[in-house]
């Protein structure tokens, strides 16, 4: 016995491929050429040259669809048959996962090659004047417009001349005179 072969006979396979009779009514010649039968693909009729041809002429890969059908299809058709996004909708959705270790952090975007952050940090703002700002009820940014606005309408309210020289308002009163000119003097400098 050779190397490489084995111990048992192959089939006898014969040179011509089993004949087929072209699936046209009355036609004797062989059907070497397939044509589908319907959309799916599935089945198919075997015909002579002649008779493909002619078939193929007549067949109408969108028979029996409406214009609107026809229309989604083509658009469907555009992206291969595949569910497609809009660009960009889905890309935010990668950083949206779980990672307790830190072990993809390096793939973050805020992150460059090196590991290190690249995103901009907040300003750091100092304790006093965040202090100041809740006094004022006021959020960041500041500006001089609404802690002016802001400040009026807390001197209305806490001032002594209008609470009859209620204690707990003096103090309030003060506490807000004092935010007033902390902030002012930050932004203004």
């Amino acid at each position: 016995m050779r190397h490489g072969t084995f111990p048992f006979e192959e089939p006898v396979r014969s040179q011509d491929p089993p004949h087929r009779k072209c699936d046209k009514p009355g036609c004797d010649k062989a059907g070497e050429y397939r044509a589908p039968k319907d959309r799916t693909l599935k089945e198919y009729y075997w015909f002579c040259l002649e008779h493909v041809q002619e078939y193929n002429k007549n067949w109408d890969y969108y028979a029996g669809m409406s214009p609107d059908e026809i229309e989604a299809y083509l658009r469907h058709d555009v992206g291969w048959q595949r569910p497609t996004w809009k660009l960009g909708e889905r890309a935010s959705q990668m950083y949206h996962y779980v990672d307790p270790l830190g072990m993809q952090s390096e793939f973050s975007p805020e992150r460059g090659s090196d590991g290190r952050d690249n995103a901009p940090s907040a300003p750091k703002i100092d304790p006093a004047v965040a202090a100041a700002a809740r006094i004022l009820e006021l959020t960041f940014p500041l500006e001089i417009k609404q802690v002016k606005i802001n400040y009026k309408r807390l001197a209305k309210a806490y001032h002594p001349d209008s609470n009859g020289g209620d204690k707990a308002s003096e103090e309030h009163f003060k506490d807000v005179s004092e935010a007033y000119r902390l902030i002012m003097s930050v932004l203004k400098a």
